[in-house]
Parts: structure tokens; C-alpha cells; sequence
């Protein structure tokens, strides 16, 4: 991008793209979904706000919703097959007996709280080396509450850093919640194979007089540019789908704006203009980003697969309408607040 468009070296940034597969991780490795590495003498993260199901009518556990899944893939694998194992029958039955229990209870079926908060991403700075960390940290880990929040309606959530040497003791068996308000707010444990990049920024976030500039057919022509002549007429959406901010989970790098132009975020500290942390995403490609799916996935891409067993969505996240979350952090300090963004 540099050597075809020298305007855009200056936005050059560096990201890390986490590619989640799906695994068994444990507390040692960097994970999505995956056990935390937590002190036994911590008091495991809680959220404190009030707890309602709404109108949502989804009751399950997340060892339910994983229990679901599992079903979900084994029945596509082997169609002929029992739809549930033991195991999954008796799941099921003690969530039908305990929904029976609350719909005759009636509305509006309050939850405890606090509510014991969920893993979402661990993630070790020797597996991810553009994290900054204050101090001796090296470690960062990331956890919500699987309910929607007023006013934005996206999961609360909760950012630690801490040192993996200082844990001698793990938290052998941590708090769960008792529901979950979505089943695309239980990540599905999955270990990671972060690859590093360099980013451009997403065509909103250019100047208009640098949107001009990538929209000029004749300057990818002119650089020989191995493009598709179907972009002849909107070069730009050629820039914006393949080569500008990456999709997927990731670390840094540029926003993945759309729901809303760029929105820039401040520190409610210091004011310092917040950067990307993580970016937690409902999908790691779509249909307009296939230049994006990694070569190992490429022919499960290509295959197909019935709803729910997408291998563009490893994780089973889904965050707003299909969109992304990212969490920001202060850069004069990481120990600030951080703030998140659907988008």
C-alpha cells in the first residue's frame, strides 16, 4: 500500500490478528473463551446492576448454550445419529423443569446479583507482543456480563492486567452465571494463532482528499496493481473490503467503523484520546471480505456450512446485529479506564 499510495505510509499501524480456532485451552495459554489464569485468594469479578430478562424469552445456562452447540455439530456430522448423548438429555430436561419452574413463577423473573462475570480473551504478552501492559505485567485478561446494558445494550465489561508469575494458587473452579441474555454472549473456548499485520485505516477514517486518492482507478493502474477490473468503476471499495482494517478479533490496528462514523474516544482521566485495545468480533470474514480468510480455512470456507457452524465465526460471538466490540485504552496510562464501542 505504501509503494502504491505513499499518502497512506504515515497511517500505517500495527496490529495483531488473533485467528481463534476452536481448542481446549488452559489457564497457561492465550485463549478466547478459554480458563482464566485468576489468583484463588482474588474475589472473582462480579457485575453489581440489576439483572432482567426483558423480552428476550432466552433462559439458558452458558454450559447449556455450549451443550447446544455441541448437539447442533454433532447432528450435522453425523445426521442418523441419537440428536442428544445421555449426558445432553438429562441437560435438557433440568432446563425444562427449571424454565417450567419460572414461567409458572411469571415475570419478570429477576436474576441474582451480582452476576459472577464470564471469560472473554486471555491473552499473553509473549503470544501477543503489541500489548503494553503497565509495569510487570504480562498478561491481560478481558470478561463481561452476558446481559445487555441500558442505554447501548451490549455487554458490561471488565479489563485486568496482571503478572502470571505472581499467581501461584489458580482459582480452580470460578463463579459462573446462572443465565446468559444471548447465547453470542458465551464465547465458545477456542485457542489462538496470532498473526502480525500492518493496517490501513478503514475508508472512514481517511480525509476526503485521501478517499479521492484511493477512489483514482488510474493511480492503481498506473502502480500495477493486481486488481480485479470489476472494481474499474469503485476502486475504492476494492481498498475499503481488502487491503484497509482487518476483520476478526485483533489486537490494535485500526477501528472497524459502519455502524456509525468515526467516533473518537477520550480518556475520562487525563482526556488523552483513547487507541484500540481489542477488537471482539461476530464474525472474522464475510462475503465482501473473502480476501481476508486465512489460507487454512479456505476450503472450509468454501464448503459451506449450515447456520450456526460457520468457520468464520469460531468463537459463537455475536455482538450487536453481527457487528464488533472494541475496548479502548488510554495511552498515557493502560491502568485508566477503558471504554468499549459497538460498531
Amino acid at each position: 500500500m505504501a509503494a502504491v499510495f505513499p499518502e497512506l505510509a504515515p497511517l500505517a499501524r500495527p496490529a495483531i490478528r488473533l485467528h481463534p480456532r476452536p481448542g481446549s485451552p488452559s489457564v497457561g495459554d492465550s485463549s478466547v473463551g478459554g480458563p482464566l489464569l485468576w489468583p484463588a485468594g482474588k474475589p472473582w469479578p462480579h457485575c453489581e446492576d440489576a439483572h432482567l430478562h426483558g423480552d428476550s424469552g432466552f433462559r439458558q445456562s452458558p454450559a447449556e448454550v455450549r451443550l447446544d452447540r455441541h448437539s447442533r455439530a454433532r447432528r450435522h456430522e453425523d445426521p442418523y445419529g441419537p440428536s442428544f448423548t445421555p449426558e445432553e438429555e438429562a441437560a435438557m430436561e433440568q432446563r425444562a423443569a427449571r424454565l417450567a419452574e419460572r414461567l409458572d413463577a411469571g415475570p419478570p423473573w429477576p436474576e441474582e446479583c451480582p452476576v459472577p462475570l464470564l471469560p472473554v480473551a486471555q491473552l499473553y504478552v509473549r503470544d501477543v507482543p503489541l500489548l503494553r501492559p503497565p509495569g510487570e505485567a504480562d498478561l491481560l485478561q478481558v470478561l463481561w456480563c452476558p446481559y445487555d446494558h441500558e442505554p447501548d445494550w451490549k455487554p458490561s465489561t471488565a479489563v485486568f492486567w496482571r503478572s502470571a508469575a505472581s499467581v501461584v494458587d489458580v482459582l480452580a473452579t470460578p463463579p459462573g452465571p446462572y443465565e446468559a441474555n444471548y447465547s453470542g454472549y458465551v464465547p465458545e473456548p477456542c485457542l489462538l494463532a496470532p498473526e502480525a499485520i500492518t493496517e490501513y485505516p478503514n475508508s472512514l477514517d481517511l480525509s476526503p482528499e485521501l478517499r479521492k486518492v484511493v477512489g483514482n482507478w488510474s493511480r492503481w493502474q498506473a502502480a500495477g496493481a493486481d486488481m480485479d477490473g470489476s472494481y474499474a468503476e469503485h476502486p475504492a471499495e476494492f481498498y475499503h473490503s481488502n487491503l484497509s482494517n482487518a476483520p476478526g478479533w485483533k489486537v490494535g490496528g485500526w477501528p472497524p467503523w459502519g455502524r456509525t462514523d468515526p467516533y473518537r474516544r477520550y480518556c475520562t482521566v487525563c482526556e488523552a484520546q483513547m487507541v484500540p485495545l481489542l477488537t471482539i468480533a461476530s464474525f472474522e470474514w464475510d462475503s465482501s471480505r473473502h480476501g481476508w480468510v486465512p489460507y487454512e480455512d479456505r476450503a472450509a470456507c468454501a464448503a459451506g456450512r449450515p447456520a450456526g457452524l460457520s468457520p468464520a465465526q469460531p468463537t459463537r460471538v455475536e455482538v450487536g446485529r453481527t457487528d464488533n466490540m472494541q475496548l479502548y485504552v488510554c495511552p498515557t496510562s493502560p491502568e485508566h479506564p477503558h471504554t468499549d464501542l459497538i460498531q
